[in-house]
């Protein structure tokens, strides 16, 4: 790395080529001590974009050390939709210091953005629009355009909306370009494509963006009244938040946390959820005890053990990804619950009884026994049955107590295989093996 030479003359033009984007994965990317180097060669200019483009937890710490000055000046000239991003993250003396900054009609605009949650379509949206009515012609839009000069970037059309600001659809630049100049708006614009009201939420504007292949869309509050925009950057950037947030919450971690946190920090975070791992193992290591005596009288049951809790765990875990899957896309609902659960279940069972028979053969091969190989075949298909139950319901529960399936899901569903897969091993163990 450039860093380890201790010639910074070469880090800063490498820096200074980068996107501020990149220099925020940069930034992500190195150690404490090295971050703090990188961050003072980045050009003042670009600091807002780069504090924009990291991670909650880096953001926080680059900002803490600058004087609230210097993060006011960093923050100078954000779009207001990006600004909002970061505004609640900010110290409440730097946000007073930005707001007197601002005149009033970005104040406004700010207000109008943070009025809605940051996962919402309202919370997402940039409200620099053109709007054109559509009663006036194309050759109107065109000399009004070129009077403006400029267009907000990644505008892709123009809304149509009436006197009272209520949208009515959107007019493609495509179109208006290639358009005979004397045709009204109301004959060219498009009326089909969907706009999105500003309380939906984040992942179902994704939905949209994808059913309708988007590049933009409007925004619309009470009564249809246009908003702002969504474009397909704000987009990118939820389905990546999400991805990340899939991933590290199955276990038990937050996708905003620092890859280079220092240890104590780190081991505290994780030790949460070590300790609920904890304690859902002693709840399998306590059912397993209840079984002490037949154990010792039947050893090889503690030989076969893990395999019925492991086939159940697997088993369940693929229905609880597709389960957790279908919730976020919208696809699972209560219309179509129980016929999912069904259909889980009867995989569950057909699967259970094919793994069941080879690891019954298997026994017998190995052990000799036709009891233990039925004990232990019984044992898999009610496990791989309860495995494909839980894995449908305890997301569908889980969402229903606004608890995140995804992060808790895994936790509730291993805790329940094993428990069930162990109950019904050594039970029918002993009932019919001693």
């Amino acid at each position: 790395m450039a860093l380890d030479s201790g010639t910074l003359r070469p880090v800063r033009r490498m820096i200074h080529s980068l996107h501020p984007a990149e220099i925020g994965h940069l930034l992500e990317s190195v150690r404490p001590a090295e971050r703090e180097i990188v961050w003072d060669l980045v050009e003042h200019e670009d600091e807002g974009e780069v504090l924009l483009a990291v991670n909650d937890e880096v953001r926080a710490q680059l900002i803490s050390g600058m004087d609230d000055q210097e993060v006011v000046a960093a923050l100078d000239g954000l779009d207001v939709d990006d600004l909002a991003d970061v505004f609640a993250d900010l110290p409440e003396t730097v946000n007073r210091e930005l707001l007197r900054s601002m005149d009033q009609r970005d104040r406004d605009r700010l207000q109008t953005v943070l009025a809605y949650p940051e996962d919402t379509a309202g919370g997402l949206m940039n409200l620099d629009t053109v709007t054109v009515r559509p009663n006036v012609t194309v050759e109107v839009v065109c000399r009004y355009l070129r009077l403006r000069g400029e267009i907000p970037e990644s505008t892709d059309a123009l809304f149509v909306v009436n006197r009272n600001d209520e949208y009515l659809g959107r007019l493609y630049l495509n179109r208006l370009l290639t358009a005979d100049q004397d045709k009204t708006i109301a004959e060219i614009m498009d009326t089909e494509s969907p706009s999105i009201p500003a309380k939906t939420t984040a992942t179902e504007v994704t939905v949209i963006f994808e059913d309708w292949d988007l590049f933009s869309a409007a925004v619309v509050g009470d009564q249809n009244r246009l908003l702002g925009r969504i474009t397909i950057d704000d987009v990118v950037d939820v389905i990546r938040d999400e991805a990340d947030h899939s991933i590290m919450s199955m276990a038990g971690l937050d996708e905003e946390s620092d890859m280079f946190a220092p240890v104590i920090i780190s081991a505290r975070r994780r030790a949460v959820w070590l300790g609920v791992n904890l304690a859902t193992a002693f709840i399998a290591a306590w059912v397993i005890g209840l079984f002490q005596a037949t154990i010792e009288k039947v050893v090889v049951l503690a030989v076969l053990m893990p395999i019925v809790a492991s086939m159940g765990g697997i088993a369940g875990s693929q229905t609880l990804t597709l389960v957790i899957r279908g919730l976020a896309l919208g696809q699972v609902e209560a219309s179509n619950a129980r016929w999912i659960l069904f259909k889980e279940i009867a995989i569950g069972l057909l699967n259970g009884v094919g793994w069941a028979l080879v690891v019954a053969l298997a026994t017998v091969a190995w052990f000799r026994s036709w009891d233990v190989a039925a004990v232990i075949a019984a044992a898999m298909v009610i496990n791989l049955f309860v495995a494909a139950m839980s894995g449908v319901v305890v997301p569908i529960i889980l969402k229903r107590m606004s608890i995140d399936p995804a992060l808790a899901g895994g936790v509730v569903l291993t805790t329940i295989t094993d428990v069930i897969g162990f109950m019904a091993f050594l039970g029918l163990g002993t009932i019919f093996l001693t």
